[in-house]
């Protein structure tokens, strides 16, 4: 099967191409460094030649106001591109929550690249991921200083990008799911006690502060960034992550 990977140089692609060359297929990988900009359509001609799946792991490049924009256009390009070069099957990557928290801009966008994929001319799957292990430090330093670190008690199940990953490659090799799966980490966490985790896990003497107000996931409440039922749940804990 080939599989051309969009964004496939990047954190989760780059793991997609190696499982799925691992697993006898043709995964190319294809990014602006490759010669595709996925938002003007150059190059998108050529990834797609031959293409029995497409799988797009691309992300916005901030989440800000600009994400929208960001996912409508590269949406809309991708769908219009694979159509013509008679995809089967279009796969993308989520959030898992992003339909239950509408005071984040960048949630409200991921919802809007799933539903072009939804009503879109392409058979589809769509996998929602929690948060990686590997974007903790970001969100520490979102809310963090010299001295301490200010972290709401949101709930959160993060998971390693390679069990992601894992899961990307499983579903693009697949019949269209024609919707959604979930993927998430073993541990759910409030997010100031995953904090104190890694600042200890690290030798960082920083201090935690519970601030419900603080960082963009105070925005979350409840379960809202937890695995529902019937999600996969990966086997790699955040402490065996952090010891290796």
């Amino acid at each position: 099967m080939k599989i051309a990977v969009i964004g496939g140089t990047g954190l989760i692609g780059s793991r997609v191409v190696r499982i799925l060359n691992a697993g006898g297929h043709e995964a190319l990988p294809h990014s602006p460094s490759t010669g595709l900009d996925l938002l003007s359509g150059a190059g998108l001609h050529k990834a797609l030649a031959g293409a029995d799946v497409v799988v797009n792991v691309t992300d916005s490049p901030a989440a800000d106001d600009t994400s929208p924009a960001f996912f409508q256009i590269t949406m809309d390009v991708l769908l219009s591109g694979a159509e013509a070069a008679g995809v089967g099957h279009a796969v993308i990557l989520s959030v898992v929550g992003a339909d239950e928290v509408p005071g984040l801009v960048y949630y409200q966008a991921k919802v809007l690249q799933e539903d072009l994929l939804r009503f879109g001319p392409v058979p589809y799957s769509i996998v929602r991921a929690t948060q990686f292990f590997e974007s903790i430090d970001e969100v520490l330093s979102w809310t963090g200083d010299e001295h301490t670190v200010r972290l709401p008690p949101t709930l959160v199940q993060p998971v390693a990008a390679a069990d992601v990953a894992r899961a990307v490659a499983d579903v693009s090799v697949g019949v269209p799911l024609r919707g959604t799966r979930d993927i998430a980490g073993p541990e759910v966490f409030a997010l100031d006690a995953l904090g104190r985790i890694t600042l200890a896990a690290q030798g960082d003497p920083r201090t935690v502060v519970t601030d419900n107000g603080a960082g963009l996931f105070a925005a979350a409440s409840g379960y809202a960034l937890v695995a529902k039922d019937g999600a996969r749940i990966a086997a790699t804990t955040y402490r065996d992550w952090l010891a290796r």
